[in-house]
């Protein structure tokens, strides 16, 4: 079986102040936390039809992420990156593959550092990404001729 073409959809470093860390004074204090979200997905259809509903609104993800960060209050930054990732893919069924990257900039762990990160990564059960595979072939089927390659 021939692997579809995928391309990738990048909310990049959304910033929140938010009350996460394993620490009371990070869960008192808050403080800066950045956001990072992956997206692969087909965007054949969207690109040939310029049609945001055949795509992910990268607007509703930035959304998406600032309620989990902002009205939460957890211990892990894995905890965090994890919710977010499961969220995406069950908000967006268009998505095949989420990377979610979760940072700490200068972290209180006893020395000198930029930053700490959890990475998540997850891909669609197979189940709905069977079903985003064929509303995507169908809708390839459904494209104006004016926009189908000519031979």
């Amino acid at each position: 079986m021939r692997e579809e073409p995928l391309s990738t959809i990048r909310l990049h470093n959304a910033v929140f102040f938010a009350h996460h860390g394993v620490h009371q004074a990070e869960q008192h204090t808050g403080g800066r936390f950045e956001v990072d979200v992956a997206m692969d997905l087909r965007v054949d259809y969207a690109a040939l039809n310029d049609d945001l509903e055949q795509t992910v609104d990268y607007e509703r993800v930035y959304r998406l992420v600032q309620d989990l960060v902002v009205s939460n209050r957890f211990r892990l930054l894995e905890r965090l990156a994890y919710l977010i990732g499961q969220k995406v893919l069950t908000s967006f069924a268009v998505v095949r593959k989420v990377e979610v990257t979760v940072r700490k900039p200068n972290p209180p762990i006893g020395g000198t550092t930029s930053a700490v990160e959890a990475v998540y990564r997850a891909t669609q059960p197979e189940s709905l990404d069977s079903a985003a595979s064929a509303s995507n072939t169908a809708a390839a089927k459904a494209i104006p001729p004016r926009y189908k390659s000519r031979r």
